[in-house]
């Protein structure tokens, strides 16, 4: 009877860690799900402030997890404005001063455009996946999905700014919310979706916003208008010359 009961327990405990789904793996899936293998899309980022508020309309592109092009194309004042990230260096172009310029590691966490994303919330760097421990927390059930949270604690040798990231990514790899914690344990800021819709024929977070604890009243939002994944995108796209003199 131990050994029947043994082998049960066994058995019940294989179960369950088939069950449990791989953080690593989810989290490379939700990066992945959000660019496709290309991706081209069209965006409004709103800044709120708690006397103003200002827009601007965006292009952007993606190939793989190295390359991402963004180019704002309105109001007329900003217009040209962009950001290339290309293995993991990022640059900037200002029409105005007509310099593109090399975005160095230690301006990464500054603020991109005058939002509440930083340059580093832009490119989307994979680095996490390979810098930082990931546990699965726990898995959520409600409005029709499975949704994993997920905590990430950067290793002892990362230089990174944060002192650990929790996320909540749905069973369909959109993620939910990011939030981002400081090396004291204080919740800093969450980016959260708050709305998916269908585009391009798979669910992807449409509207989301970034979000410092302390400051309710200020917050910057994107908002995506149209997607379009896995096209054929011209070969000279992601190019500095693209970045200063767009083509595409």
């Amino acid at each position: 009877m131990k050994y029947i009961i043994g082998i049960m327990l066994a058995l019940l405990s294989a179960s369950s860690m088939a069950a449990s789904p791989d953080p690593v793996d989810l989290i490379r899936k939700a990066m992945d799900h959000w660019r496709g293998v290309t991706s081209y899309g069209e965006m409004t980022m709103v800044i709120h402030r708690p006397d103003w508020e200002r827009s601007m309309s965006m292009e952007a592109w993606t190939e793989g997890d190295k390359l991402s092009l963004v180019r704002v194309t309105a109001p007329a004042r900003d217009a040209g404005n962009g950001s290339l990230v290309m293995d993991d260096n990022m640059w900037s172009y200002a029409p105005k001063i007509n310099r593109v310029i090399k975005v160095p590691s230690s301006m990464m966490s500054q603020s991109w455009m005058g939002s509440d994303l930083s340059n580093k919330d832009i490119s989307k760097s994979t680095d996490i996946i390979d810098q930082y421990t990931h546990t699965l927390l726990e898995t959520r059930e409600g409005q029709g999905h499975q949704t994993w949270v997920i905590q990430s604690i950067p290793n002892e040798d990362a230089a990174v700014v944060w002192g650990k990231e929790v996320w909540s990514i749905r069973d369909d790899y959109v993620l939910m919310e990011q939030q981002f914690w400081d090396q004291d344990g204080v919740l800093v800021k969450t980016f959260r979706t708050h709305e998916v819709r269908e585009l391009d024929g798979r669910m992807v977070a449409t509207v989301m916003r970034m979000q410092e604890e302390e400051k309710p009243d200020e917050w910057t939002e994107m908002r995506v208008d149209s997607s379009k994944f896995d096209i054929e995108l011209p070969i000279n796209l992601f190019t500095l010359s693209n970045l200063r003199n767009p083509r595409q």
